[in-house]
């Protein structure tokens, strides 16, 4: 295979991996928003922002090169 057909696929197991890696933060920002349409926390754009805030660089720690950035 030539270097110029594998960059492309190694890239794409890359992204795939890193979202995979990924998931457990996903649910959490699912939980937060289910939690905020049932009444349960309140609902703020300060807060969800705190909490995204926090939530990411949990992520980053965490997964250091393969947190995705947004």
């Amino acid at each position: 295979m030539s270097p110029f057909v594998a960059t492309p696929v190694l890239a794409e197991l890359t992204r795939v991996g890193s979202d995979a890696l990924a998931l457990p933060f996903d649910m959490a920002r699912e939980q937060y928003a289910k939690s905020v349409r049932a009444g349960l926390l309140e609902r703020s754009l300060i807060a969800s922002a705190r909490f995204e805030q926090w939530l990411s660089a949990w992520e980053r720690l965490s997964l250091g090169a393969m947190a995705r950035r947004y």
